[in-house]
């Protein structure tokens, strides 16, 4: 290795540009996000020190869990950086959603997926409720219901209403294990059966029920 290489190694900026973004390490690339470091540390070194605090092995995901006040306690990084670093643990979260509902169609359970997957991160139950045409093109998405970490309650008019007040013909539902086993609870299986009784009644068709867990989901329709 010549001299210039052996100097990018505490240039992340430059080895970014020569090398790309990929072979860049995750204190690197982090290091690249603060930007800057103290009297004390360079910003690398203030990268490897918030990396080291919570245990990650190449994952960003702490930051979309971690608060400000604990970003904060970190030494170099203060109000302006740990806002920053929560953006960008959002912004990873958004990255599936689609550009535009509009037209978006669904065509099996992994389409469903690659809309709300972001629901893995919540750390509290959440229902959604995804409403479609004749011809399985998504209308709206709306929460229904938020929960605890173990259940979430679900008034059947909730759903019904804006449905009904669309008119629309089918419907989806969604919601998250925050626990990350997607296994359905009786409660989820009672309540599902309990809203297709209601949709036979207004003649609107429930194509799935999905729960979502981390890396993980299964359909209560199909159980698989």
């Amino acid at each position: 290795m010549n001299l210039k290489k052996e100097q990018l190694i505490e240039k992340p900026y430059e080895k970014l540009e020569i090398y790309g973004a990929e072979a860049l390490s995750s204190e690197e690339l982090m290091a690249i996000i603060l930007s800057t470091g103290t009297k004390e540390f360079t910003s690398l070194e203030v990268s490897r020190i918030l990396l080291n605090k919570f245990n990650t092995i190449g994952s960003f995901r702490f930051l979309q869990e971690v608060s400000l006040d604990e970003l904060r306690k970190i030494r170099g990084i203060g109000r302006v950086k740990s806002i920053k670093l929560k953006a960008i643990g959002e912004i990873a979260k958004r990255f599936n959603k689609p550009f535009s509902l509009e037209k978006l169609k669904i065509r099996s359970s992994r389409d469903i997926i690659n809309i709300v997957e972001d629901m893995k991160f919540e750390k509290k139950e959440i229902l959604k409720l995804i409403i479609l045409n004749t011809k399985n093109n998504i209308l709206k998405i709306k929460t229904i219901s938020t929960g605890n970490v173990n259940s979430v309650l679900v008034d059947p008019k909730q759903i019904f209403s804006e449905i009904i007040k669309m008119e629309a013909p089918k419907m989806i539902l969604v919601h998250n294990h925050p626990s990350g086993d997607a296994t359905p609870s009786k409660q989820d299986i009672q309540m599902n059966e309990k809203v297709k009784e209601c949709a036979k009644l207004f003649k609107i068709e429930l194509l799935d029920h999905i729960i979502i867990g981390d890396g993980n989901y299964i359909s209560i329709e199909t159980r698989r």
